[in-house]
């Protein structure tokens, strides 16, 4: 919640409670220690002392501290974190409270987005430390340590497991805003009100929204196309309509993408992002990075030039063989291990006649397939500790492409096997059939239902827990004296949102959230409709209604059922745009092979002039691919205006400052 406060001539902010600290009860049975002793209650006198406001609540199962800063308190740490920010002149400077008004407001008037805030938090609460010579003695539910000088007062909490979790709350008046005027917004299907997305949840969610929202309107025309395809006869001309919306096709997903750059990078230039910024706002220490050896040889001093140049030489082929390695690691484990069990699958699912046997057979299937993706994603995760990535939002794009490898022959092999080999087109369409609807009805529902049914199973345990002990003859006795039951308490908000699954990715949090799940189900969708376009072209029908329902379904999963994620600054929809750009080249070159497949019945692979006319098509095609590319640019003009006029501008300032400095210099000698 943001409130306008009228203060020194102009409006100020400040933020409602935004962090919630989870901090184990204590036991019943324990008396109440001295104020001085008790951590929690040191934890929070600190807090308050570096200008956070702070309000304790009691839940059912644990204790809770909601923590909320004045913006003043705010500027004070983004100054600390030499926080850039753009100013009026075009140029990002380092924030100093002082000169607050010479720094751009974000598009809802605030000075600071929601990563900038959750890092100035995490500053703010990670950096009280214990600034005297001496040992402190903390207590914590008959348990006693040790608070060293210069030790974090927070990370010894999460040490001894006094606290237990931190994370973002819920903004309920905005929570409930977004939640009328975006995810129960049914009236316009596409529409998104992608600036309070991005106020709300930061950068990376915001960039996903806009692009599921432009994707979405986008694949209207070609499931138009489609639809007319499958519903009209067109006589003489049937013969030639499928290579002319193969044709449209490509040009329609190279445009697209095209497009979606210059978007992107306007939505870039009015969030004051720059394409460069790669941080990530995580509650840790400023992470290591992997390529700490070249960073360190940077700040070392050599005097030798040539050695220096040799060192940093030798640290960058050293990483791009690292990479190089991992790559090939994953590659062959692809084709040696799961290539044979995808064919053994798809040929027994070829053969059996019975439909009973083809449902047990799916469902061992899909039970062996996430065991073994979690395999993988847990052995790509450990590789790229290996490598010499440049932060965390590269390591991730690492893993991204390395498990992306994973699914693409679990989801794809199988179709490849029906309408290549077997060039069977009517098990083809079952299968896309199979998994455009009943595959992604069931795992939006999955995806809605699980959290909910995680956040019921721990609720129903809180409050189960909490009515046992209640029921024992000390908690009775205590009861008479004042204290109430479980029973009669009721859970506060604070507790349901901790109660709340997590946004986290199903191959793990270390590197990724739940936008990479959200993003693969994207990429195989369209990978699926675009590799076998020719075959099914009413799939884009499907997926156009698929992605409308995944619009609402997402932004209730985001605002209702999960907690508030922890935002990422990622200014990209980052290694997934290369992964749809080489969806692109292969739909070309699959469905110039189906359609081969079609024409020629026969079978006997001919290169008759209408095959010879598919080959001239493909690499027409391809040239069309790379020629629009070029055709359309990546950055609207205004925004490279805007930018090339506030760079001359900052220029000029900076150019007349060095002149008066230098200047000053030659008066005073």
């Amino acid at each position: 919640m943001v409130v306008v406060v009228e203060m020194n001539g102009h409006g100020e902010e400040q933020t409602g409670f935004e962090i919630g600290i989870v901090v184990a009860k204590k036991n019943s049975k324990e008396e109440r220690v001295d104020y001085e002793e008790d951590s929690v209650d040191v934890l929070v006198s600190q807090m308050k002392k570096v200008g956070l406001i702070v309000e304790r609540v009691v839940g059912l199962a644990e204790e809770f501290i909601k923590v909320a800063a004045p913006l003043e308190t705010l500027g004070r740490a983004a100054a600390e974190l030499e926080i850039k920010k753009l100013t009026y002149i075009g140029m990002e400077l380092r924030f100093e409270w002082e000169e607050i008004e010479a720094f751009v407001r974000q598009p809802d008037g605030s000075l600071f987005s929601w990563c900038e805030r959750f890092r100035c938090f995490n500053h703010l609460i990670y950096g009280i430390v214990n600034k005297t010579d001496s040992v402190i003695a903390l207590r914590f539910d008959n348990q006693e340590f040790c608070w060293k000088p210069g030790e974090s007062l927070l990370k010894r909490l999460e040490t001894e497991g006094v606290v237990k979790h931190v994370f973002p709350l819920h903004d309920e008046i905005r929570r409930k805003q977004l939640l009328r005027t975006w995810a129960l917004n049914w009236l316009d299907f596409t529409w998104q009100p992608i600036d309070e997305i991005y106020s709300y949840f930061g950068t990376k969610v915001a960039t996903y929204f806009a692009f599921l929202g432009m994707y979405t309107r986008w694949i209207i025309f070609p499931a138009g196309f489609g639809l007319i395809l499958q519903l009209i006869d067109f006589g003489p001309w049937q013969l030639f309509m499928l290579p002319i919306f193969f044709i449209f096709l490509i040009s329609w997903a190279v445009l697209f993408f095209q497009f979606w750059k210059r978007k992107n990078s306007a939505l870039l230039y009015r969030w004051q992002t720059s394409v460069g910024a790669d941080q990530g706002c995580k509650f840790a220490d400023s992470e290591r990075s992997s390529a700490m050896p070249r960073e360190e040889l940077i700040k070392k001093p050599i005097v030798d030039k040539t050695k220096e140049k040799e060192a940093l030489r030798r640290a960058e082929w050293f990483g791009h063989l690292l990479r190089f390695r991992n790559d090939a690691m994953v590659i062959m484990s692809i084709i040696c291990l799961q290539l044979p069990f995808e064919l053994a699958y798809a040929h027994l699912y070829e053969v059996m006649e019975s439909d009973i046997l083809k449902f047990g057979l799916t469902a061992i299937y899909l039970f062996a397939i996430q065991y073994l993706t979690r395999i993988g994603g847990k052995v790509s995760v450990r590789l790229i500790k290996y490598e010499n990535n440049g932060s965390s939002e590269s390591r991730a794009d690492s893993l991204v492409y390395k498990v992306f490898g994973l699914y693409f022959m679990q989801s794809y092999i199988g179709v490849f096997y029906h309408a290549l080999l077997h060039r069977n087109f009517k098990t083809l369409r079952q299968v896309l059939i199979q998994r455009l609807i009943v595959s992604q009805v069931f795992e939006n529902l999955l995806e809605n239902s699980i959290p909910y049914l995680k956040y019921s199973y721990k609720k129903y345990r809180a409050v189960r827990v909490l009515t046992q002990i209640f029921l024992c003859p000390q908690s009775k006795k205590k009861h008479e004296n004042g204290f109430s039951t479980g029973r009669s308490q009721v859970i506060p908000r604070v507790e349901k949102e901790y109660l709340k699954p997590a946004y986290s990715a199903s191959i793990g949090e270390e590197l990724e959230d739940g936008l990479f799940d959200d993003f693969l189900e994207l990429a195989l969708q369209f990978g699926m409709i675009m590799m076998f376009a020719c075959a099914f072209p009413l799939a884009f029908s499907f997926a156009a209604l698929n992605n409308i329902t995944e619009i609402r379904t997402d932004a209730l999963k985001l605002l209702v059922m999960l907690k508030r994620p922890v935002p990422r600054n990622a200014a990209t929809i980052g290694a997934w745009l290369n992964i749809f750009q080489f969806l692109i080249v292969m739909s070309i070159c699959t469905n110039c092979v189906l359609l081969v497949c079609l024409y020629d019945e026969e079978g006997k692979w001919k290169i008759e002039p209408g095959l010879a006319a598919i080959l001239i098509m493909e690499h027409v095609l391809l040239m069309i691919k790379f020629g629009f590319s070029h055709f359309v640019p990546e950055e609207p003009a205004w925004v490279k205006a805007n930018r090339v006029k506030n760079a001359a501008q900052a220029q000029n300032v900076c150019s007349r400052q060095l002149l008066r400095s230098i200047s000053g210099e030659k008066k005073m000698e």
